[in-house]
């Protein structure tokens, strides 16, 4: 039997998390920043690194280009696995070692 969906959507927040913040750090934007450029609260985008929550497809694409990236390097390690007779799902790494390095002042 598949995962459960509720499982899967916290595995896919925090890959998704994972890979905004290190897109974030790449291109030398603090969180106010990226708030600043996307119209969103700091607080949303500090819950959506740590994948506590996902943001909608407005936002993802917003992020995407005020970091000059794109949709897929934010998703990156997500695939979806077609069902056969089964229910299908998000295919996500189990991987630790991509976690972000948190900073003081974005604890």
């Amino acid at each position: 039997m598949g995962r459960h969906p509720s499982l899967q959507r916290e595995q896919f927040a925090r890959c998704f998390g994972i890979n905004l913040a290190k897109a974030r750090s790449a291109a030398d934007v603090s969180q106010d920043e990226l708030a600043f450029r996307t119209s969103t609260h700091r607080t949303a985008i500090s819950q959506i690194e740590r994948g506590l929550s996902l943001p909608g497809l407005d936002s993802a694409m917003k992020f995407a280009a005020a970091l000059e990236t794109s949709l897929d390097e934010l998703v990156a390690g997500i695939e979806w696995q077609s069902p056969e007779k089964k229910i299908g799902k998000f295919k996500i790494p189990d991987s630790e070692e991509n976690e972000p390095r948190r900073s003081s002042s974005e604890r």
